[in-house]
């Protein structure tokens, strides 16, 4: 079997994993792919980053600093064989004249070689006159600028192509333009707020997501400075808020012993729970639930009335919650 089997066979079980939320299988898939030898090419045809990178958000401490350190290491792997970006291409972007003059391809650096356009944390930063892009000029220096430093801000540890590279910066520009009208300190204000957060070493998850197209360009465009915020942020915000539940139980909230549940961390079935209405009065409560053995802590909340159903897997009994 191939790697990119064995890595393609490993994401799906991570992802059924992940959908199953069951901690303790993430993370004894993470620790197979922290021995994996990353390259580009692999990592393109199985496009395994893009599910691990989610993973650095997650609620769980223990996972997202494991996938981080996951991916560290992956672009460590993908540098130190020599990778380079995709420089053969370019995109042109909508004029706002009639008649809009091309502007020619930037210089080529005196000495380019592999290592100095490498994408590396330590090195020097991948920028769209190191990639050697050209794009068709809009007519006006401001909005050429603009797309300039979308793209250097798109870049930043990307191994992404190029051309998508380029494309996402056009739309951008484009798309803030057509909201404002006119490049004026509106449009100017909105460009920098996207640039510094676009770059921040801290919300990876905003520039990944932007470039892969999970995130649209006119919803990026849209979004205010806490919508932008670094999902790690959101995510330890989201824990915070879960924890203040846990401890903000009224005196009338009772705690009832079960074993209808199963710790997805130690997979015992002593549990105590506790219910909270945390939505509106129509919408069904959640259900706290806190393993006796481990403290391990999570809660079950569906949009529809749950039906818990046991169901034989892999030799355990485990618990699926299904709409009904």
């Amino acid at each position: 079997m191939t790697a990119e089997n064995d890595l393609l066979k490993t994401k799906r079980a991570l992802q059924k994993a992940i959908d199953n939320d069951n901690t303790q299988d993430i993370l004894d898939i993470m620790d197979q792919l922290a021995c994996v030898k990353a390259t580009q090419d692999l990592l393109k045809k199985t496009d395994m980053g893009k599910v691990l990178g989610k993973l650095r958000s997650h609620s769980d401490v223990k996972i997202s600093q494991r996938a981080k350190g996951i991916v560290k290491k992956w672009k460590d792997d993908v540098v130190g064989a020599g990778a380079t970006p995709n420089r053969k291409s370019s995109v042109t972007s909508q004029p706002s004249q009639t008649s809009s003059p091309a502007s020619s391809p930037p210089k080529t650096p005196t000495n380019s070689s592999s290592s100095s356009s490498s994408v590396t944390a330590a090195g020097p930063p991948r920028t769209i006159k190191s990639d050697e892009m050209a794009f068709t000029s809009t007519g006006n220096t401001p909005r050429d600028k603009t797309i300039e430093l979308m793209y250097n801000s798109l870049a930043l540890g990307s191994f992404a192509d190029s051309d998508l590279l380029l494309k996402r910066a056009v739309a951008i520009e484009r798309t803030v333009f057509t909201s404002v009208g006119q490049v004026d300190g509106e449009y100017k204000s909105k460009i920098r707020s996207l640039s510094l957060n676009l770059k921040s070493k801290s919300n990876p998850g905003l520039r990944e997501s932007t470039v892969s197209g999970e995130l649209p360009i006119p919803k990026l465009c849209t979004m205010s400075v806490e919508d932008m915020a670094s999902e790690e942020s959101k995510a330890r915000d989201r824990q915070l808020a879960e924890e203040a539940l846990f401890k903000a139980r009224g005196a009338g909230t009772a705690q009832a012993e079960t074993d209808m549940f199963i710790c997805g961390k130690c997979k015992k079935r002593k549990c105590t729970y506790f219910q909270m209405q945390t939505r509106s009065a129509d919408e069904p409560m959640t259900t706290f639930v806190t393993c006796i053995s481990c403290n391990n802590r999570w809660k079950v909340r569906r949009g529809g009335w749950v039906r818990e159903e046991e169901k034989k897997n892999q030799g355990e009994w485990m618990i699926t919650r299904t709409h009904v």
